[in-house]
């Protein structure tokens, strides 16, 4: 490497004797002008040098669901979910309810621009239908349901929820 070095012109060997021999001359400022050119390095050193430490922060304490009364009974309990599954079910019937009465609308505006609306209507159904069950086949490979046993979703009576994990 030195030889490679030394048949440059970035041999800094020249370099260095240039400035030994400018150097040992007797000046006034070589030693102001050395302390000068030194600031800038102790600048860029004692910046890469200062580091933070942070504390790791302390662990969060967690509290479990405190909205509920730890000492409630089973039949608390029953009677809460009870009232909740009825909640869902009555926004469940307004949402239906609302998007029968947006259907209806979209077939009035179809019908009057000439549109065959019970072809949409049909169409639409199907992709309903559709969308449930790729919904439902989704829902079961995530509970590990096959679909063909007693505990399949699709062998709950009608209006009954599946139990959620």
């Amino acid at each position: 490497m030195m030889g490679r070095l030394a048949s440059s012109r970035f041999n800094p060997k020249p370099g260095i004797l240039d400035f030994w021999s400018e150097f040992r001359k007797p000046n006034r400022f070589r030693w102001p002008i050395l302390a000068l050119s030194m600031v800038p390095f102790a600048v860029i050193f004692y910046w890469l040098s200062s580091e933070t430490a942070y504390k790791t922060p302390e662990r969060p304490q967690i509290t479990y669901i405190t909205t509920f009364d730890p000492d409630r009974s089973d039949a608390e309990i029953m009677a809460s979910n009870m009232a909740n599954q009825e909640v869902k079910e009555l926004r469940e019937a307004a949402r239906e309810d609302l998007e029968e009465r947006k259907r209806d609308l979209y077939k009035a505006l179809g019908a009057a621009a000439g549109m065959d609306v019970e072809e949409i209507d049909r169409r639409g159904r199907e992709a309903r239908a559709a969308e449930e069950r790729a919904e439902q086949e989704r829902l079961d490979a995530l509970l590990g349901r096959t679909g063909e046993g007693g505990d399949s979703a699709a062998a709950l009576p009608s209006g009954t929820e599946s139990p959620a994990l």
